[in-house]
């Protein structure tokens, strides 16, 4: 429902280039990384952060559009921002995010954003394709969380978002890799904040509603049947996320309707969602 990454591969050798900004006078360096950058509310993060005086690294595969995004932050916002290209779904890019966090000195804030979706009936659907989305969505995001937490915990402080789903609460006929990926992240990112708790680590679980991003065309998924008033733009998302990191809550469901929605999800048995679900992703099928 979210529209965290772009999809294109290409086959290049990993390289990280730094766009140059300014030095600051005076203040605490602060430090964002954010994956899934180059599109939606990866997108949109970036820019928000650097608004609110984060220098960058940002992670995704499309080294132009990281690379337009630097450069514009860079001269608007006078940042010091990093582009670093990897595929996440490759184990060896992912290593390279890893080691990326463990030396940066004064990283505060991990934005776990990059992740896709697919649509349709599960036997019917590329086996490497469904193999590829939990790699991003769960073994990704586990290992860059890990990176981080490592790190943080020393500190004594430190922020991870991990960006999730609405359809994370509830069974996913026709979206069943994408719906289970979610479902893990929710049960993740929970289970490791009540680990933190006291350590001065925070967690976010950011589960967005249906938000304008690529991420529907990429899965396939038609939206002509989702009224307009259902869908969210990346900036008020990610304007929800960010305010209720700094109220330090852990579940962040932008959007009254949302989270309303959210609570209907958990509270409906799974045998009825499943079946609610299923009619309405049905139809949806191009």
């Amino acid at each position: 429902m979210s529209g965290p990454e772009d999809r294109p591969v290409s086959d290049r050798t990993m390289e990280e280039r730094p766009t140059p900004a300014p030095e600051k006078s005076g203040g605490a360096r602060r430090v964002a990384l954010v994956t899934g950058a180059s599109a939606g509310i990866g997108r949109a993060f970036a820019e928000r952060l650097a608004r609110e005086a984060y220098d960058l690294i940002l992670v995704a595969r499309r080294q132009d559009r990281l690379e337009e995004l630097a450069a514009s932050l860079s001269a608007s916002h006078q940042r010091s921002v990093a582009v670093l290209p990897a595929d996440l779904t490759r184990l060896e890019d992912v290593r390279a995010v890893e080691a990326r966090i463990a030396k940066e000195p004064t990283l505060d804030l991990l934005v776990n954003n990059a992740g896709f979706g697919s649509h349709g009936r599960f036997a019917e659907l590329d086996r490497d394709g469904e193999a590829d989305q939990v790699q991003l969505n769960v073994l990704a995001l586990l290992r860059l969380t890990h990176a981080a937490v490592a790190v943080f915990r020393e500190r004594g402080h430190g922020s991870v978002i991990n960006v999730s789903s609405l359809a994370g609460f509830q069974p996913g006929p026709y979206t069943a890799t994408y719906s289970a990926t979610k479902a893990f992240v929710n049960a993740f990112t929970q289970g490791v904040a009540e680990e933190l708790r006291g350590s001065g680590v925070r967690m976010q679980l950011l589960c967005p509603g249906f938000t304008r991003t690529e991420f529907q065309d990429v899965a396939g998924v038609s939206t002509d049947e989702i009224p307009g008033f259902a869908w969210m733009e990346p900036e008020t998302v990610v304007a929800a996320s960010l305010d209720s990191l700094k109220r330090g809550e852990l579940l962040c469901i932008p959007g009254t309707g949302n989270r309303v929605l959210g609570a209907v999800f958990r509270a409906l048995p799974a045998a009825v969602a499943r079946r609610v679900g299923g009619s309405v992703l049905q139809r949806g099928l191009r």
